[in-house]
């Protein structure tokens, strides 16, 4: 919120503003200056690692400067289910938060309540700090329909809840204070008793969900001539009137006219374009901005658009992608991201039970539009060990609706990344762009100094020609390209390829079938090139278990595939450090001997 407010009195004043979505006639932000966020939860959560990933975010930000206009109010019956809370430990641990003003009050007295509350609210509001209200309550029946609370709780303890129960309490303040009797109070509660009743027995009535597509309907949509479309209009856009913008932001010097690039450049690149295309849109993770990122990918951002753009975090995975997710229901445009892929695994919920889900549990009301790209896969040379060369994507591909590219290539980065933020744009879409590492400043191909791994930028002009559909793999021919279908991704492109090479001097002509996309796999692409040789080698870098092999192999049961298949398959193992790494993962050599033993049967 407080980034948005920064970015809205910037626009101001430059007469540009902050717009929700790209184009003529996005809106500016949706909230007045003195909004504030408040966001609730029960007593037990406190010890949850997103709750303290919260309050140690708002109160690190608040120290930092950058105000956080947040309420926290923690509900407070002292039971999680039937885990008590240790008494008086949710006050010394709510206290306890840096940053964070604490304010109590006991949820029986309902004046008292209201009187704390709105104090609490008019302080975050005034001072656009965070804070917490305390709010002891009871718990009137058990967690859910199904907790008998006699099980753990005594009769007298449960008496005393009832004493105190909050609505009773109101009733007898208003008795006490003359404006109603206890009768007229008791035939308004009947009379909402029966609305509610009566609002149950219509709902019962609703149309119910039907068949699975009912059920999916509001989880992705996905509307590839929509985001085609706004590609074309940003391409148009690049070269019509804001030309003059992008010259100035490239320094004068287009990325079109730098000459080839290696893939960590054209990605670079594509964010510079990104962030002119969409005003809304922001950058941000660990040491991406005064660093420039581990890698250098996002180099110089900082310095063309500003700090309210591309800032750094703090190290807190959980808290780079809630903030991520808070950015996209607040109409920006956020492409956080996670240093390492194996980093990614503390905070892969926030992708799995929140931003990928919002949509579908609100039936398309709410959605969190989201590019987090993500550094991984494995091949560093003398770098690593299984926290900096992780090659596990399962949980990414298991998550429905969750978008999953890999560019393998300098001339698929650019577009794939174009595309994955024209659908967060148009369809509210959840990315994530997986970067391999080992094929950041990868220059050759076949042979040192032959610049093959290094492509040109496309200007705008050529954006739409370019376009990189959600789903589409691109495929590479060798030879004749009639005898052997290998079907890979990421670092096993450029394996392949060189496989490629050597099995063309042995006569086998091979078409070499880069996925591009993950998730949704491009199933048709597949099932065309594999049927066209009836020999097919799944090269996969990710592990035999639960890699993107098994998806593929799949895909091909389910089409009726009837050629042969064989893969070539990472070790079920974590990628140890240095030279023993070779052990685990896949080869050159491998893929070749995989393929000449399926060319044997």
């Amino acid at each position: 919120m407080e980034r948005l407010r920064r970015l809205d009195s910037v626009g101001r004043r430059t007469g540009a503003g902050v717009r929700v979505g790209s184009g003529a006639g996005a809106a500016h932000a949706p909230w007045p200056p003195d909004a504030i966020v408040v966001c609730s939860f029960g007593d037990a959560s406190v010890n949850h690692a997103s709750a303290t990933a919260a309050f140690n975010t708002a109160g690190w930000y608040d120290h930092a400067g950058l105000r956080i206009p947040v309420l926290f109010v923690c509900e407070d019956n002292g039971l999680g289910i039937s885990v008590r809370s240790p008494e008086g430990w949710v006050e010394a641990t709510l206290r306890a938060k840096p940053g964070i003003r604490y304010f109590s009050a006991d949820g029986a007295d309902p004046v008292g309540t209201y009187a704390v509350a709105a104090e609490a609210a008019a302080w975050v509001r005034r001072n656009r700090r965070p804070a917490v209200l305390h709010l002891r309550t009871v718990r009137l029946m058990g967690h859910a329909g199904a907790d008998a609370e006699s099980a753990y709780r005594s009769p007298a303890e449960l008496a005393e809840d009832l004493d105190r129960d909050p609505v009773a309490a109101t009733a007898r303040l208003l008795v006490d204070a003359g404006v109603a009797t206890g009768e007229e109070l008791l035939a308004r509660y009947d009379e909402t008793g029966w609305q509610v009743r009566r609002l149950a027995e219509e709902v019962l009535g609703e149309p119910k969900l039907a068949s699975a597509a009912d059920v999916v309907s509001a989880l992705a949509p996905r509307r590839p001539v929509r985001v085609a479309r706004a590609v074309a209009d940003a391409a148009a856009r690049a070269s019509g009137p804001g030309a003059g913008a992008r010259e100035e932001a490239f320094g004068g010097k287009p990325p079109e006219l730098a000459g080839p690039m290696t893939l960590a450049q054209s990605i670079n690149a594509a964010l510079a374009d990104g962030m002119l295309d969409h005003p809304q849109m922001a950058v941000f993770g660990e040491d991406v901005a005064a660093k420039g990122g581990v890698y250098g990918v996002t180099k110089g951002l900082r310095d063309r658009f500003g700090a309210a753009r591309v800032f750094d975090t703090l190290l807190d995975e959980t808290s780079v992608l809630g903030l991520g997710l808070g950015a996209g229901l607040a109409g920006m445009l956020p492409v956080p991201e996670i240093q390492y892929l194996a980093y990614l695994h503390n905070a892969e919920d926030q992708l799995r039970g929140e931003a990928a889900t919002m949509r579908f549990f609100s039936q398309g009301a709410f959605r969190n539009p989201m590019v987090v790209r993500v550094a991984g896969l494995a091949y560093q040379e003398g770098f690593g060990g299984h926290f900096h060369n992780d090659n596990s994507v399962a949980v990414l591909r298991d998550v429905p609706g969750l978008v999953v590219a890999v560019p393998a290539r300098p001339d698929d980065a650019a577009p794939m990344l174009r595309t994955c933020l024209a659908s967060a744009a148009v369809d509210g879409s959840v990315c994530v762009f997986l970067e391999p590492i080992a094929l950041y400043h990868t220059r050759d191909l076949y042979a040192e100094g032959d610049g093959e791994w290094l492509a040109g930028y496309p200007e705008p002009g050529g954006w739409v020609a370019g376009h990189v559909p959600i789903g589409r793999a691109r495929v590479y021919r060798v030879g004749s390209a009639d005898d052997l279908t290998i079907i890979t991704f990421g670092n096993g492109v450029r394996m392949s390829l060189r496989a490629a090479a050597v099995l063309a001097e042995e006569g086998v002509g091979t078409r070499v079938v880069d996925l591009r996309w993950l998730a949704p796999l491009p199933v048709a692409d597949i099932i065309r090139e594999s049927s066209a040789t009836g020999r097919v080698l799944v090269v996969d870098e990710t592990r035999r278990s639960g890699g993107v092999g098994e998806g593929v192999i799949a895909a091909l049961v389910d089409a009726g595939y009837v050629g042969a298949a064989r893969r070539v398959a990472g070790v079920d193992s974590f990628v140890p450090l240095g030279p023993a790494a070779r052990h685990v993962l896949v080869s050159a050599e491998a893929i070749t001997d995989g393929a000449r033993t399926l060319l044997a049967r």
